[in-house]
């Protein structure tokens, strides 16, 4: 054992440990906000669109109204998948897990195109935001419909649009485009979590940029982080109505079973972007003429807060939102990848500008030193 590590005291899952320094974003001490350089998520989800969040990230200020024509440019110029890809696209089974998908099209994309001189961190990562929904929806409709489908699609000049064309196939109205579009601001960044540590982490062996978002979207898929709208939605359709919905849940909780979308490990006053994408579910739930979830939604929320102090992550609100607009629930978690890319690339180009290789101390609770025996004296 060495001295640095026995004179340390292991803290389970990093908890409260500052392992470096960012100027992406931060929830505050009281994480009673979260902003991205600077700027309120609030702000942000109000007035600024998902390529100005991009841009802010990976380019460290918002851009002009020049700036943002000429990026969502790049960005739909960007959008097509060389042909070999497309080709692995379609030898992916159609019972692979979506995000499955989106890591090997990443991987994939890292042999085709590799970084090197002239092709840096900062052209990558604008090639995958712009692609991933490509490769995503390519996957969805060749294995479900037989479909070789087009995804340049330059008459929907954003992300969220030309996601949601891709998807249904018809021009999305302008509330579910900005349903959409505030839903990747709100998923963009969020400082050092497990994904984005794993990306800064893989950096910082001075590893290429594919290989650090191929394993910040492994981290992504674990339930624990990236898959609990997809688990709040279960839930949520599990129950008829509000007070089938209170039964069930005081049931869970007398068996002390886990309730996605509640709770979080930086926010012990509410997820500051939980109201904000709530209050996109309700609007959508009322166009839709629902009269079921939303109504379930906040009985549940008023129970987990009345009998646990718990209040509602952006995980479980984000469920019915992505429902109304109706994206598929096993589609819930390769859309946290889509906008979560921007703040993995953000951090892998900061990481690279003050490098030095991420490697902690263990402490050791294993045997003492012992002598090796012979093998006729093991039992």
């Amino acid at each position: 054992m060495s001295d640095t590590a026995s004179a340390q005291k292991a803290v389970s899952g990093l908890e409260g440990i500052a392992a470096g320094e960012t100027a992406l974003s931060t929830v505050g001490k009281e994480g009673l906000d979260l902003t991205y350089r600077g700027y309120s998520i609030r702000d942000l989800a109000e007035q600024a669109s998902f390529e100005e969040v991009i841009y802010l990230l990976l380019y460290g200020k918002l851009p002009a109204r020049a700036d943002l024509d000429r990026y969502r440019s790049l960005l739909i110029s960007l959008r097509d998948l060389p042909t070999p890809l497309r080709v692995i696209l379609e030898q992916l089974p159609p019972t692979a897990n979506p995000v499955d998908v989106l890591r090997t099209g990443c991987s994939a994309l890292g042999t085709l195109e590799p970084e090197e001189d002239g092709r840096d961190a900062h052209a990558i990562a604008n090639r995958l935001c712009a692609s991933f929904p490509s490769m995503l929806l390519y996957w969805f409709h060749f294995h479900r419909n037989g479909r070789r489908i087009e995804t340049r699609a330059e008459a929907h000049p954003t992300v969220a649009e030309q996601f949601l064309y891709l998807l249904h196939g018809v021009p999305p109205s302008a509330l579910h485009a900005r349903a959409l579009d505030t839903a990747f601001i709100l998923h963009a960044e969020h400082e050092f979590n497990a994904s984005t540590f794993t990306c800064r982490v893989i950096i910082s062996t001075l590893s290429d940029s594919y290989s650090a978002i191929t394993g910040g979207i492994g981290a992504l898929r674990g339930p624990l982080h990236g898959g609990a709208d997809e688990g709040a939605m279960k839930l949520l359709e599990r129950f008829s109505s509000p007070d089938e919905a209170e039964v069930g849940i005081r049931k869970m909780l007398a068996k002390k079973e886990k309730i996605l979308g509640f709770g979080h490990r930086v926010y012990k006053h509410g997820d500051p972007r939980a109201p904000i994408i709530k209050g996109l579910a309700k609007q959508l739930a009322e166009e839709a003429g629902d009269r079921r979830l939303f109504p379930i939604a906040e009985r549940i929320e008023k129970l987990l807060y009345s009998e646990k102090g718990l209040y509602p992550n952006i995980d479980f609100y984000s469920a019915l939102a992505y429902h109304f607009l109706g994206i598929p629930t096993f589609l819930f978690t390769p859309l946290f990848v889509i906008a979560r890319t921007s703040g993995w690339s953000a951090h892998i180009l900061e990481q690279r500008a003050h490098n030095r290789l991420i490697r902690p101390v263990a402490v050791y609770t294993g045997p003492a030193p012992r002598p090796f025996p012979a093998i006729d004296q093991r039992s």
